[in-house]
């Protein structure tokens, strides 16, 4: 017999996750069936895969002991990325990271060792704030992303209850993503709330915008307003009032002016007089606009951070 306590980061959520999070080598179908024969309890009862877990709870297990192995705590992976942050703000429940472009949020199957989240952990875990040993389903994460080759201000969550409710603002669009971008030629609307269909294509790693809804298509809604226009480019800030794959980049190619330096969505003769190694886009101002509870991020609500430098500036004006 085993028993794990549920601390603060691993309450508010199923039983189902939490398990999943907790052993990763344990089958979903052998979980539900320790779950189903009473092989695993709460609070020494009978529980149900959608039980919800609250702090001090115990948690009973009758199962093998291989599946409370402990990973050698010596070997983490995000330890072999580098401590290079570039902080926007943080407190105690979140940190605002401006991500180099380049750098991937997330680790792949290709390139694991080093990404803006690595680099989160390692710097946590480095200050003490973060120590895997101690936790049994929780780690720190970034609430969104931006593609590789955009930088800008990434949300990370030091709790699971202030990623809890960044998910949600999220999902909400209680939280304001502003970027800025330098696209090809002088556009004849200097501000506009576009509505169209993007189509992803998972093969060929890109997105099709379109006037018309298809089958498979998602609605994208996209506000931009020009800010400046010089040598037949335009400085525009947009605002994401939907969050599809690529929708920046193909929503402005879309209407004719595509991204400068952006060779997927662009093309390399517009590209070739630029010295730009990645596209002219930078997720630049994030505003929290709580219209309901923001719960533990409640004392955010209101404020906006901005980026200053912006990467591609210096190279184009």
């Amino acid at each position: 017999m085993r028993t794990i306590q549920i601390n603060k980061n691993d309450a508010n959520q199923r039983l189902d996750k939490f398990l999943t999070k907790r052993f990763k080598t344990m089958p979903k179908s052998l979980m539900y069936k320790y779950i189903r024969t009473k092989y695993i309890k709460v609070n020494g009862k009978r529980c149900e895969i959608s039980t919800r877990l609250n702090e001090g709870d115990v948690i009973t297990f009758y199962i093998k002991d291989e599946f409370f192995d402990e990973p050698q705590y010596d070997t983490y992976d995000f330890l072999k990325a580098p401590v290079k942050l570039d902080i926007v703000y943080e407190d105690e429940n979140i940190i605002l990271l401006n991500k180099p472009t380049g750098l991937l949020c997330h680790p792949d199957e290709n390139y694991h060792f080093d990404s803006l989240l690595a680099r989160l952990q390692h710097y946590l875990y480095d200050k003490k704030e973060y120590n895997p040993k101690s936790e049994n389903s929780f780690a720190p994460a970034l609430a969104n992303r931006i593609d590789r080759n955009t930088g800008g201000i990434v949300i990370a969550a030091k709790n699971s209850e202030s990623l809890r409710v960044l998910n949600q603002k999220i999902k909400d669009r209680e939280l304001k993503k502003i970027y800025l971008c330098v696209v090809h030629g002088i556009l004849k609307n200097k501000q506009s709330t576009m509505t169209d269909y993007l189509e992803k294509n998972e093969k060929q790693n890109r997105v099709y915008v379109s006037s018309k809804p298809t089958p498979n298509s998602k609605t994208i809604k996209t506000k931009y307003k020009v800010l400046k226009e010089f040598n037949n480019m335009s400085l525009v800030e947009v605002e994401l009032l939907t969050g599809r794959t690529h929708q920046i980049r193909a929503h402005m190619a879309y209407i004719g002016h595509p991204i400068v330096g952006d060779g997927k969505y662009g093309t390399n003769k517009q590209n070739k007089n630029t010295s730009l190694k990645w596209q002219a886009l930078c997720s630049y101002k994030l505003e929290f606009d709580f219209e309901t509870d923001g719960g533990v991020l409640e004392y955010l609500n209101g404020k906006s951070f901005e980026i200053d430098d912006i990467w591609f500036w210096r190279y184009i004006k």
